[in-house]
């Protein structure tokens, strides 16, 4: 019984060990398609990690070059060199980069050059600095506006004690606004730029070179308007005239104020004693006590009575000057006026009007503007 046990065994295990043999093949074969499955799974995760390391690498050196060729890392002498070189727009984008591009963009010695190389005496840095001295003088400086007593208040101008105050002169009183400071030569140059600011000029035969203007120059303010390349003037009221606003003034009848008078003062003249026959002169005149003050050209001439010899000419040492506008024909009353060299004053009449302060005009430069603004025809 043992012995058919023993048989049956061996027999079954004989079996087994055939099958087994049969699959070994289909075994070996998974098998190492499995392992080469793994292994390709193992490269493309290496190739990944490779990859992303190259990438980091390269974003590394990146960083390094783009460290080393920063414009900030610059010295200071190219860095101004590169921003002198830029226009105004340039420099005004380049103050948005950065908080260090900013600072550098703003400094005023990069924008004096720009300021007064579209602004010139006009409204370059001579007159930012001036406005900037009153500015620390008046801390509440800036843009006025008009203020008008109302119905109501003008009552107690009939009361003690603000009856000896002058109504009229009160109701043109000017009240001070705070505005945006003009704090450096940038905020000045695009502030004008813009047309946000008024400042002061003088205006060349004003209102469109009015007959009545022609050959003088009255104080005003202005502002630019970039799409005309034009300006906008605005005259100081005078007599029954409200305030007068002229349009489309061309660069060439405008000028910086050449002297600090303002325009209802007298000018001190310091150059009576010097002034001869054919000196060229701006005079003070004004049509009556009301008016400001316009500069009108005129020449000096000959007094009565002399040969207007160069040899024998005395006008020189005569204590009359005799000033001539020649625009005016000889008959016309506005031709010839005399003013007293010594202890010099207004002097005038409310037909004649009143004339002021003389100043000399020693630049050929000055002259030949008004050469150029000669009228066609002689006036009367």
């Amino acid at each position: 019984m043992s012995s058919i046990q023993g048989l049956n065994l061996s027999s079954n295990l004989t079996v087994l060990s055939k099958n087994e043999m049969y699959h070994f093949p289909f075994l070996l074969i998974s098998f190492t398609f499995h392992f080469f499955f793994e292994l390709l799974k193992l490269r493309s995760l290496l190739m990944l990690l490779v990859a992303m390391f190259l990438k980091r690498k390269c974003l590394k050196e990146t960083k390094a070059e783009s460290k080393e060729l920063s414009l900030l890392d610059l010295p200071d002498l190219p860095m101004d060199e590169i921003l002198n070189r830029l226009p105004a727009a340039s420099l005004l984008q380049m103050a948005g980069v950065c908080r260090e591009l900013r600072k550098r963009s703003k400094s005023d010695h990069l924008w004096e050059i720009l300021v007064a190389q579209k602004w010139g005496e006009l409204a370059g840095p001579a007159a930012y600095y001036k406005r900037q001295f009153i500015a620390s003088r008046q801390q509440d400086i800036g843009f006025t506006i008009d203020w008008n007593p109302s119905s109501l208040i003008k009552p107690l101008f009939s009361i003690w004690p603000f009856s000896s105050l002058n109504w009229h002169n009160v109701t043109h009183w000017r009240i001070k606004s705070c505005h945006p400071p003009l704090d450096n030569l940038m905020a000045w140059y695009w502030a004008l730029e813009r047309g946000s600011v008024w400042f002061s000029a003088q205006v060349y035969n004003r209102e469109h070179g009015h007959v009545g203007f022609t050959l003088s120059c009255y104080d005003a303010d202005v502002c630019y308007d970039r799409h005309t390349n034009t300006f906008s003037a605005r005259y100081l009221p005078h007599g029954p005239r409200t305030l007068v606003i002229e349009e489309g003034v061309p660069w060439d009848r405008l000028r910086a104020p050449p002297v600090d008078t303002p325009a209802h003062s007298l000018h001190f003249t310091e150059c009576l004693d010097e002034l001869q026959p054919g000196d060229h002169v701006e005079v003070q005149w004004r049509r009556n006590k009301e008016f400001p003050y316009g500069w009108w050209y005129a020449v000096v001439g000959h007094n009565d009575g002399c040969d207007r010899s160069n040899q024998l000419c005395q006008c020189h040492l005569d204590d009359t000057i005799c000033l001539e506008f020649n625009q005016y024909t000889h008959w016309s009353r506005w031709r010839r006026a005399a003013i007293v060299r010594k202890s010099h004053h207004e002097v005038g009449n409310e037909a004649e009007g009143f004339y002021g302060g003389i100043r000399k005009l020693k630049k050929k430069e000055d002259i030949l503007i008004w050469a150029q603004l000669w009228p066609t025809e002689k006036l009367e």
